[in-house]
C-alpha cells in the first residue's frame, strides 16, 4: 500500500495491520510514485520465492 506524505514523498506499508498497535509497518519512503511501486514489487517477489 502506499500512500502520499504531506512532504510530498511516498511511504511504502505493508498490507496487514500489526495485531500488537494495529497500525500498518513501514516498508521504506521514496522520492517518486514509481521508485516505491519498484520496491513494492521487489517485496511480493521475495515474500513469495
Amino acid at each position: 500500500m502506499i500512500r502520499k506524505l504531506t512532504s510530498g514523498k511516498y511511504r511504502l506499508y505493508s498490507r496487514k495491520r500489526d495485531p500488537r498497535t494495529g497500525r500498518r509497518r513501514n516498508l521504506g519512503t521514496f522520492s517518486s510514485r514509481a521508485a516505491a511501486e519498484r520496491h513494492e514489487r521487489a517485496v511480493q517477489y521475495f515474500k513469495h520465492h
